[in-house]
């Protein structure tokens, strides 16, 4: 049973955290992250950062590696976000 959980917890961690992927698709190109609220952005990514150090601290890689994951790619949106907001 314990198998099977961590499956689901793999699963769950993979949808959740490529969810972030068609964002980042769409923030790459130039100026295209002027409706995206930065405050949101800098909420979430160190949300999931917590979330990061919080799975280490228990040793549970299912949250280190979905979060982990997450982190990357809300992190790479942000730096669109940046990347638009002071190149303008």
């Amino acid at each position: 049973m314990s198998n099977f959980v961590t499956a689901l917890g793999f699963a769950a961690a993979a949808l959740t955290s490529l969810s972030y992927l068609p964002q980042a698709r769409k923030a790459f190109p130039r100026g295209a992250t002027k409706d995206l609220s930065l405050w949101m952005l800098l909420a979430l990514v160190s949300g999931l950062g917590l979330w990061v150090i919080y799975g280490i601290a228990i040793g549970n890689s299912v949250i280190v590696l979905a979060n982990a994951v997450g982190v990357a790619l809300v992190g790479f949106v942000l730096g669109c976000k940046c990347r638009d907001r002071w190149s303008a």
